[in-house]
């Protein structure tokens, strides 16, 4: 890199984005970072700060023996990414989960982007297409995306943009939670990577519910009053692994009780059995004084909110940080628009990365960005950089979204094992999925090997 080199613009400073001008950085390209608040706020920001976490503050499995988002976690890792070691220093006890203060994240994401000598953040709104005189621009513009932006890319490309309803769950302050109903244990008293030293796994705390007052819960949750959808709203359809609370019981009487109120793996201190029905909530901050209420996504009104889920056994009095919220999610149907390294077909300088890809999570965001940064890195520096082999996490969910999907019924994935290709062999009970972990991570730790120079 000479300081003659050109910068690549990353328009979007969320988990995407930041991760992909992270890259850049490390890499030797300089970058101009835009991010649009507070320019322009969102309707679920709070805060103009990189890497906001707007709904969980859950990275989810960090099992990178057992599970794929432990595997894609751990090629991060390798890959050297910003945002998992901003997780990992800010990490607070969920079980097996990795879960994270979510203003210590953010703060330090930040704090190491406007450190880095090649960074440069603008705080403006990048209203329409890029600029033609930016010849590299990566678009992390999230689910969230600009209305002017968003009309451009479909003006662009001639395809309306799919969209879907992501739905925030509440928070409560850790003083109001009744101790004395509510008790703290981890499903099956698994110990994750937020605990500290000697401590025994009691991560999250537990409301216990009886069958009546399961079904009266249910019955309200039907019953309460939801946010109205506009007229050009109605036919979005939900992200599967974020339902609002209200739809997923709308399935029927029991899917709560098989859903976010498993009550397996958990045991009433009181009585000493399992219960019928239990709402968990997880630490949301280091200091522990605010809790998220596990899978409790919803689009009920907020007095609704206050008024049903103080019904629940241990939260009668409970006093909310945050309720929950509804907000409108828009992604491309990248099968059909981008290419094999993220690259818009209608226009090779645009390349994009995060949700707006149509991946869903924020690891898979964050692992998008990762690799969207490296292949603009490669492209500005004259090597060459293959995009990491489908037999690893991160190839496999590059597969899905650039072509593994069917492009007609394209909606937003989570990465797992099902986007890996089959492994030969005969196996048993987890052993398909260890074996596929422990390929994925030798592939990767291949494909991080420096690339040739490309051809002249």
């Amino acid at each position: 890199m000479t300081s003659s080199t050109k910068p690549v613009h990353v328009v979007g400073g969320g988990l995407g984005g930041s991760e992909a001008a992270w890259q850049l950085a490390q890499a030797g390209v300089p970058v101009v970072l835009h991010e649009m608040r507070p320019v322009r706020g969102t309707e679920a920001h709070l805060t103009d700060s990189l890497a906001e976490l707007v709904c969980s503050n859950s990275f989810r499995s960090d099992d990178a023996a057992n599970n794929a988002v432990g595997v894609i976690h751990e090629e991060m890792r390798r890959a050297g990414s910003l945002i998992m070691r901003a997780a990992d220093a800010h990490k607070l006890p969920a079980g097996g989960a990795l879960a994270v203060d979510r203003h210590g994240f953010s703060a330090a994401v930040q704090e190491t982007l406007l450190a880095h000598p090649l960074v440069t953040l603008e705080r403006e709104e990048v209203a329409g297409l890029p600029p033609e005189a930016w010849d590299s621009v990566i678009v992390a513009t999230g689910p969230l995306t600009s209305p002017a932006l968003a009309e451009a890319i479909a003006t662009l490309t001639g395809e309306d943009s799919l969209a879907f309803f992501d739905a925030i769950a509440p928070i409560v302050h850790y003083e109001s939670i009744d101790q004395s109903i509510a008790w703290k244990q981890s499903r099956y008293d698994k110990v994750g990577p937020g605990n500290i030293q000697g401590s025994d796994g009691a991560d999250y705390f537990n409301c216990p519910m009886d069958k009546p007052q399961y079904e009266a819960f249910v019955a309200a949750l039907l019953a309460g009053e939801k946010t109205e959808f506009k007229q050009w709203e109605h036919n979005t359809p939900y992200f599967q692994g974020c339902q609002p609370i209200e739809v997923i019981a709308s399935t029927g009487p029991q899917s709560l009780r098989f859903g976010p109120m498993k009550p397996v793996g958990l045991r009433d201190p009181r009585t000493g059995h399992r219960p019928w029905a239990v709402v968990q909530l997880r630490q949301d901050n280091a200091l522990g004084t605010l809790w998220n209420i596990v899978g409790f996504q919803t689009k009920l009104k907020h007095g609704e909110q206050t008024r049903i889920f103080r019904t629940i056994p241990g939260l009668e009095k409970a006093e909310f940080a945050r309720l929950g919220g509804l907000h409108r999610n828009t992604f491309l149907n990248s099968p059909r628009l981008l290419d094999g390294t993220l690259r818009l077909k209608a226009l090779p300088r645009l390349r994009f990365a995060g949700q707006i890809t149509g991946c869903e999570g924020y690891v898979e965001s964050a692992a998008v960005g990762l690799m969207t940064g490296r292949f603009a890195a490669a492209e500005r520096l004259g090597r060459a950089q293959a995009p990491p082999p489908p037999t690893t996490a991160m190839g496999a969910l590059l597969g899905h979204i650039t072509g593994g999907a069917d492009a007609t019924t394209f909606q937003p994935m989570n990465i797992n094992f099902g986007l890996f290709p089959p492994i030969a062999g005969s196996f048993k009970g987890k052993e398909r999925k260890q074996a596929m972990a422990v390929r994925a991570l030798r592939d990767f730790d291949d494909w991080l090997k420096p690339a040739p120079l490309a051809a002249e």
